[in-house]
């Protein structure tokens, strides 16, 4: 057995990596392939891995030269998995983020992120939070994690969805005490175009792929009810041309029909939620050509710690999930994203990959398997310039990026061999490293 471990050392957000198996060259054998956009397998195949790239695809391929042969014994090889909305910096409990300092917020990071690994996602979006440094960390091997595309700090009013302070705080007129999100990078809280223009440039300027508003009232937050528009049209029309002077996009978290109208209005690509979209705004969405990533699994279970008023917003936005993945069937669009959403609740995290089971009322397993691969590469590839990453996502392919899953059992027929990535995933590869090898056990 194999795995590719990291140490978290001291107090602050280094790691050292070891063990570590980053062959010239990988042969895998005998495997059946789901290739990330075709509904089928194709069987007796062989997969050579050189460097970071998938070098070559068919039966009985040469072994000759090859660094390391893995007997895929007939599995299910899949592309890595791709979730389109984690929050990575914010795993910790609500009440020891409202204490906790950087390298506790660190810490908890790097844990987060090697989880998520060994779950199989090899790619994730961070829809909200200071990424930046731990993306740097992984990108140069001192911490085991998925690729990021980072948004840094979400930009939230006052008084919206990413103000965290309490009810009985201080007036943001009074004080220039910032709380611990704000001080730690995880948000902006801005006011007026000018304000929202710094501070989309000012995620931008730290390596954004792409810029997160919050234009509607949110569960998880303790004092907007999910019914509330946030910002001014302006507002969001600023950040906007902000996003585009750098070729890239807006993503907008919203639950409501009038933040939903107003985002798509003013050049919003990518709507999170949408929980109670109504026909028209989907069909404004799909002219527009937009992304709408919705989830499941933070609300089939409520995150851990929340009081009663966020919990009776997280069963609102619940109930609103079956009009929203019905209306999506009803038209068959397909730029539908796949993600997850959890915050301050590490141990619901771990149950990550039951989003793709949650999924089955209303997609098939190849629609599913479709979104969280080719399906999320493909709303990646909108960061354009700003993509971090060259080369190819979310496919089994000649040419594109090396992230492979080795499946015992096959996903088309059964989703719920995800569900138990420990027992089942035998091996995990991300960018032609191989993280975790049970083939020989």
């Amino acid at each position: 057995m194999l795995y590719k471990k990291t140490v978290i050392s001291s107090l602050i957000l280094s790691a050292l990596s070891f063990s570590s198996l980053a062959a010239e060259s990988v042969l895998i054998k005998d495997v059946k392939i789901f290739d990330g956009t075709t509904n089928g397998l194709t069987s007796n195949m062989d997969v050579l891995v050189e460097g970071n790239t998938i070098k070559s695809i068919g039966e009985n391929l040469d072994q000759q030269g090859v660094t390391s042969v893995i007997q895929g014994g007939g599995k299910t090889l899949t592309p890595g998995f791709i979730d389109a909305h984690v929050h990575l910096s914010l795993q910790l409990g609500f009440g020891e983020m409202m204490v906790a300092d950087e390298y506790r917020f660190a810490i908890g990071q790097v844990e987060e992120s090697e989880a998520m690994l060994m779950r199989g996602f090899t790619t994730a979006r961070d829809m909200g939070g200071n990424t930046f440094s731990l993306k740097k960390a992984i990108d140069s091997d001192m911490v085991n994690g998925p690729r990021i595309y980072p948004s840094g700090g979400v930009l939230t009013q006052t008084g919206g969805h990413a103000d965290y302070r309490m009810p009985n705080s201080l007036s943001k007129l009074h004080t220039n005490d910032p709380d611990p999100f704000v001080r730690g990078g995880h948000t902006e809280i801005v006011d007026g175009q000018s304000q929202v223009l710094t501070g989309a440039r000012e995620q931008l300027r730290k390596g954004a792929s792409q810029v997160k508003i919050l234009v509607g009232g949110g569960a998880a937050s303790p004092t907007d009810p999910l019914d509330v528009t946030q910002f001014l049209p302006e507002e969001v029309d600023v950040a906007v041309r902000a996003a585009d002077n750098w070729n890239t996009y807006v993503a907008a978290h919203v639950y409501n029909n009038h933040g939903i109208r107003m985002a798509l209005d003013n050049g919003v690509k990518s709507i999170e939620h949408a929980n109670f979209i109504s026909e028209e705004n989907l069909d404004l969405l799909i002219e527009k050509d937009a992304w709408l990533s919705v989830q499941t699994l933070v609300y089939i279970n409520t995150p851990a710690g929340v009081n009663e008023s966020q919990k009776a917003k997280f069963a609102q936005a619940f109930d609103g999930l079956d009009n929203t993945f019905s209306l999506i069937k009803k038209k068959g669009y397909k730029k539908i994203a796949f993600g997850t959403d959890v915050i301050a609740d590490h141990s619901l995290m771990a149950r990550q990959n039951e989003e793709f089971t949650n999924r089955t009322k209303w997609f098939s397993n190849y629609e599913i398997l479709r979104q969280a691969t080719s399906g999320n590469a493909a709303l990646l590839e909108m960061s354009g310039p700003r993509n971090p990453y060259e080369g190819k996502l979310g496919v089994v392919k000649e040419g594109a990026l090396a992230d492979l899953i080795l499946v015992d059992g096959n996903p088309l027929e059964d989703l719920s061999v995800l569900t138990n990535p420990t027992d089942n995933f035998d091996m995990i590869m991300k960018n032609g490293t191989i993280y975790k090898n049970t083939t020989q056990d």
